[in-house]
Order: structure tokens, then C-alpha cells, then sequence
């Protein structure tokens, strides 16, 4: 973290020095091949540290389709200090490979020993959950990480999109996913200075209380595979993928499962950037926002693919959980899991500067932004009203009640800002902080760290 803060000071002091050639620039133009690396020194409150390294390989040709690359690959390497997890990730993505048609393909491995499970549709789960976890979520003092267990995952995916007319697309693809569930494997830990390693209990976690109440069934409490296959429309305007200046990206497909247990999901997304015509030398600001929904409307998730979230085109390595930096910013990661939810993300792209540095073209902007969100379908609403029933009014792990029902329809709202800086307008390096403004979920100040805009 410390890198990027001194990289991103080392810029704003650079910028004025480069700014005036920049403006001078009739054109900008990137031919060949382009690199972008860094350092994965980033921090999150649910995984802590991350040591490694991530970027782009852009390929650009003659030029003719700059700021957009003929062939994209992005890749990561990387480890989490306090969730120690570990995450392998390769993806090809081009829209000029096959003629008329865009590829969208990667490979993703991610190991998680220590792996947060917050239970079932929000704050309905846990609802008088004391804020910030704390007493609960990794206390070396008790031994205690009621929300913990492990899970390791394997991706393999292949989407394509196909002209239909200039800016509606066809799009189809195939998803393999492979689940290996079970409890925490953490390394151990020392208190107080002594040389002994403790470990957290197996025992006292959500995870296994969810077992013993049924909320989780014995056939998906180890894992399993998914084969899921999606097929839907893509309509385009935008005139930059990265980040658009003006233009419409919306989707609508339906995603199912076609091996084990079996369900089919509908998506619907709408996203929308509006120029705003005021004068900075950077650039014009850009109004963007989005509505999105995600329901499944036959079947029912297993437990171990209940966190996915359907993509057509992949921006970063995983798409999952409601909550964090995909969906609504200031939760913690995968904090809201449930069957259907629709929210919105509503920010403010302002481009603060723009130079030329080392012969690659930069600009730095800032995201003021509010996202809200609804679940539109609990998950397992009966089996979480019947276990709440069973225990009835008793006391269960401090908390005075296991589920709440009513708290499913709560709106969920969150507000903060980002900044970003950005290498020939397609590698964009992202620091977003945020607060959840709902009281249930709210854990304090939420800081993410990453690349790309959220969409």
C-alpha cells in the first residue's frame, strides 16, 4: 500500500511538468505492444495484506483501434497476509481474434484457508450482529472466528460475443467450476508473546452451526462442480471500454447450471455514461451509473456457487458476492448472499490531469459515488425461519436471534470516493473508500484497492 500511495504522490508531483506537452498533443496514439506491472501492495479489512503482482499485456498494432487493444492479457499472482489467500489468475480477452466476434476467456485458482462466511441474505442473517465483528471474526484472544472456513476454487472460462447489427451483439459461453469446501485451515497464530501456536476452533463457526440446523445440506457441505451456460443479448455504444466517455453497455442472458444440482439465472444490466459539457483541460466529466439485477428464477444455488455473480465479460479476476468491489462498495466481501438482488451504482468521473510520461499517455481522476441495493429473493427463507424457530427466544452465541425475516426488503445504501490513475486510458489503477450508511452491515470504513473502474 505504502507503493502505491508514493507512486501515486510521485505522479500528482510529475504532472504539472508533462501537462503542457500533453495538451499540446493532437492525437493520441499507441502502436505495438504496451506493458503495464505493478506491485500487488494492497490492503483490505477481510484479507489484509497482498504481496504479489498483477497488469495488462495490450497489443495495439498499427493503432488504427486505439484506445481499444487488438489482444488484451491480464494476469495476477498473489497472497493475503491475514486470510493467507492465495490467487493464480490468466485471461485473454479480444474482439478482433475471430472476425466479427469478441473472446473472452480465463483460467482462475484461488485457495482460501480462511475464508469469510457471514450466513444467508444479509442483514437478515445474524441481525443484531454488533458492528464491527470484532468479538466474533479472527479474535486470537478467545480462539474464536465464528465466521471462518476454507475453500478452494478452480474457473475455467470461455464467453463470445457476435455482430448481430453494429452495436447489438449475440453473446454465449461455458463456465467450469470446481469447489472444495470443509473448515478453516489456518496456520496458527502466537498470544502474548509466547512461542505456542493456538489455532481457532473448528467447532464454533456459523459454518457448522449452519449444518446442524439444515440450512446447509449434507450433499454440497464438501463442494462440488458447476457447468454453467449462458446465452443472452449485448448492446454497445460506449467509445471506450475502459473507461467510456459517453455511450450504453447493456446485457440480458440467462446463465444455468446443466450438471448436479441444477438452476438457471437471469441477469439484467444497464449501464449508461453521460458526458458533461464543461471545459477542463483534462477532459470532460462523465455522469455514469448503473442498474443491475440477478435473480434465479427456477431451481435453487447450491451453497458453494450461491456467491457467483454471472458475467459475460470479465473486468476483474472474480465476480462474486454482493458487497466489496464489484457490486455495492463499503460491505465486506461477500456479505450478502442470496438468490436475487438488484442494486445501482451512481458516481461522478471527474479527469483532475493528464501528461506524458516515459512516452505513455496518463491522466488522474477522482469518483465521488453512492451505490444502494435490495434483495429481491431470500436464500433458503424456510430453512432459516425454522431454525430461528427452533431456537426460539434462547440466547445463541450472544446474538438474540439467528434470522429476521423483515430486514430482507431493507434497502442497503453506501457512499464514498476514488481516485484513479490511468495509462493509456486502459490500465486504470483504483483506491476507493467507502462507508455503509446501513446499520446492519455497516463494519466500519471499507478501503479497495484494485484495477479498472467498477463498470
Amino acid at each position: 500500500m505504502k507503493k502505491l500511495i508514493l507512486t501515486v504522490a510521485a505522479l500528482l508531483m510529475a504532472a504539472p511538468m508533462f501537462l503542457l506537452s500533453a495538451q499540446n498533443e493532437e492525437k493520441e496514439m499507441k502502436t505495438g505492444w504496451s506493458f503495464g506491472v505493478l506491485p500487488t501492495a494492497t490492503y483490505s479489512v477481510d484479507n489484509g495484506f497482498q504481496a504479489g503482482a498483477f497488469g495488462d499485456v495490450y497489443y495495439y498494432g498499427d493503432g488504427n483501434t486505439y484506445p481499444d487493444p487488438l489482444h488484451k492479457i491480464s494476469w495476477e499472482g498473489s497472497y493475503f497476509t491475514h486470510s493467507h489467500r492465495m490467487r493464480l489468475y490468466l485471461a485473454y480477452d479480444s474482439k478482433y481474434l475471430i472476425p466479427n466476434m469478441r473472446v473472452n476467456a480465463s483460467v482462475t485458482y484461488m485457495n482460501d484457508p480462511l475464508y469469510s462466511f457471514w450466513g444467508f441474505n444479509g442483514g437478515a442473517s445474524l441481525p443484531n450482529l454488533p458492528s464491527p465483528y470484532t468479538e466474533y471474526w479472527s479474535n486470537q484472544t478467545t480462539g474464536i472466528n465464528y465466521f471462518g472456513m476454507s475453500r478452494n476454487m478452480l474457473r475455467i472460462l470461455a464467453n463470445f460475443q457476435g455482430r448481430i447489427t453494429d452495436n447489438l451483439n449475440w453473446a454465449a459461453g461455458m463456465n467450469f467450476w470446481n469447489w472444495k469446501l470443509g473448515d478453516m485451515k489456518d496456520t496458527g497464530y502466537t498470544v502474548d508473546g509466547s512461542t505456542e501456536k493456538q489455532y481457532y476452533s473448528h467447532e464454533y463457526t456459523l459454518y457448522k452451526d449452519y449444518q446442524t440446523l439444515g440450512i446447509i445440506k449434507p450433499e454440497e457441505v464438501n463442494g462440488g462442480n458447476a457447468l454453467e451456460i449462458n446465452a443472452g443479448l449485448v448492446f454497445d455504444t460506449r467509445d471506450i471500454e475502459a473507461a467510456p466517455n459517453h455511450g450504453i453497455w447493456a446485457e440480458a442472458y440467462l446463465n444455468g447450471n446443466v450438471i448436479n444440482q441444477r438452476y438457471l439465472k437471469a441477469c439484467a444490466y444497464f449501464r449508461h455514461y453521460i458526458a458533461i459539457p464543461i471545459h477542463i483541460p483534462a477532459g470532460e466529466p462523465v455522469f455514469a451509473y448503473r442498474l443491475a439485477w440477478q435473480q434465479t428464477i427456477a431451481g435453487e444455488t447450491p451453497f458453494y456457487m450461491i456467491q457467483n455473480i454471472p458475467l459475460l465479460v470479465q473486468r476483474n479476476m472474480i465476480s462474486e458476492g454482493f458487497g466489496s468491489t464489484g457490486t455495492i462498495r463499503g460491505l465486506r466481501e461477500n456479505r450478502i448472499l442470496t438468490e436475487g438482488m438488484a442494486w445501482t451504482n451512481v458516481e461522478l468521473r471527474v479527469k483532475l490531469v493528464k501528461f506524458k510520461l516515459a512516452n505513455q499517455f496518463f491522466y488522474i481522476a477522482m469518483n465521488p459515488f453512492f451505490d444502494a441495493g435490495v434483495i429481491t429473493k431470500a436464500y433458503r427463507p424456510n430453512e432459516l425461519a425454522e431454525a430461528a424457530k427452533i431456537l426460539g427466544a434462547q440466547t445463541y452465541m450472544h446474538f438474540n436471534n439467528i434470522y429476521d425475516a423483515t430486514k430482507v426488503g431493507d434497502i442497503i445504501y453506501s457512499a464514498g470516493a476514488g481516485l484513479k490513475i490511468a495509462m493509456n486510458q486502459n490500465f486504470i489503477v483504483s483506491v476507493e473508500l467507502a462507508k455503509c450508511l446501513y446499520k446492519p452491515l455497516d463494519a466500519g470504513m471499507w478501503l479497495g484497492i484494485g484495477i479498472n473502474y467498477q463498470f
